[in-house]
């Protein structure tokens, strides 16, 4: 009897072990890190990204906030290896934290017609 106590006493304690990382994790996930994340609004419709130009700052964690307004446009940055496609009517967002500083070119990588190759821009990452 005297080890059935002993069991349960060590499950219970497990248990509220369990609880209380469990509540630290979760404090953890909601600091204000989301909150931190400098957020960028892009447009995007034939034949051009606005803004073309984007500034950041080496390890800001950012999110590109795409909206096309006329076709399935594609966004993609070779040198950082990111890709989305971006169709129209919806909110499509892109996550990154640049590592260091450079100008890194992007471009559409869906056809969309006859200005599609001028369709490009910068992000222009600094300390």
């Amino acid at each position: 009897m005297a080890r059935r106590k002993i069991i349960a006493v060590g499950a219970g304690i497990l248990a509220a072990l369990g609880l209380l990382l469990g509540a630290n994790v979760a404090a953890r996930n909601s600091t204000p890190a989301a909150s931190q994340e400098t957020v960028v609004k892009v447009v995007v419709q034939r034949f051009v990204f606005t803004p073309t130009e984007i500034v950041l700052r080496t390890g800001q964690p950012t999110v590109l906030e795409f909206q096309s307004l006329d076709f399935t446009h594609g966004f993609n940055i070779p040198d950082l290896k990111i890709r989305a496609d971006l169709p129209p009517g919806q909110i499509i967002r892109v996550h990154l934290t640049p590592l260091k500083p450079g100008v890194y070119d992007f471009l559409c990588d869906n056809f969309c017609g006859a200005g599609h190759e001028q369709m490009n821009g910068k992000i222009i990452v600094k300390n």
